[in-house]
């Protein structure tokens, strides 16, 4: 998988603070348009205290397949929530009735506990990617490993007020055997890609689209961007691409778990 390297610095201004922060108890109350589809919990169950107790293991392979069978498709929308952009894109996938899956930073959860509630609220699934955003984890020790990974997942459940990511995806697919047996076990598939729209580059509308339209053969799950920079044409992009998927005969749906 291709691994996004440049451009990264939004991360760097704020990483050193993030990994300084004191956990807070996470939140008891569950959104109950996840709950019931999140380890198993009935609705309006509370959340634990403590992220992966009572949670499910789930398998450690790399999903990429589509639960909407052999003609869906996976939006997945990475490194958010951003108040300029995640808005936008929200606005768009209702238009559409489209469901995606939100791959969050820690960082950028806590900042924006509000936008990560309206995710929830509109359906949508929540991942697990990582504190800061470190697409050289893979180089790393399990220690540093198992802090960006868990400390992710509290600070999501936290702002999302009690809703537990169901994926893991590594920054720029930096997973490892240790990553992905570490997020399984608290409940959250490991995450992969098929069709990289190269969005974060700002390639242009057109090319975004272009690179969906010639990619989706590689299979269902799409990355999009709604952070890390001016997310114009990922929108635009957005905007032509989930009524093409739909003309195609396409059916959205989430990746399996």
């Amino acid at each position: 998988m291709a691994r996004h390297g440049g451009g990264r610095g939004w991360y760097g201004k704020v990483v050193g603070a993030a990994l300084g922060v004191t956990m807070l108890a996470v939140g008891a109350s569950v959104w109950t348009a996840q709950a019931d589809s999140v380890g198993g919990a009935a609705s309006g169950a509370s959340a634990s205290a403590t992220p992966g107790a009572g949670t499910k293991p789930v398998d450690i392979s790399i999903a990429h397949a589509s639960d909407a069978g052999a003609r869906g498709v996976n939006i997945t929308i990475d490194d958010g929530p951003d108040p300029a952009w995640t808005p936008q894109v929200l606005d768009l996938l209702d238009e559409y009735g489209v469901k995606a899956t939100f791959c969050m930073t820690g960082i950028q959860a806590q900042a924006h506990p509000d936008l990560v509630k309206d995710v929830v609220a509109a359906g949508h699934r929540l991942c697990d990617h990582t504190v800061s955003h470190d697409t050289a984890m893979d180089k790393k020790s399990e220690a540093y490993q198992s802090k960006e990974i868990l400390d992710a997942e509290r600070m999501i459940i936290k702002a999302s007020g009690g809703v537990r990511p169901m994926y893991y995806r590594a920054p720029g697919g930096a997973f490892t055997p240790y990553s992905r047996k570490l997020a399984a076990s608290h409940g959250m598939r490991p995450l992969g890609w098929n069709v990289d729209t190269k969005d974060f580059e700002r390639p242009g509308t057109d090319a975004i689209v272009a690179t969906v339209q010639r990619e989706l053969s590689n299979g269902p799950t799409i990355l999009f961007h709604d952070a890390g920079g001016d997310r114009t044409q990922t929108v635009e992009a957005l905007r032509q691409v989930l009524p093409w998927l739909k003309e195609q005969g396409y059916a959205f749906g989430f990746p399996v778990r």
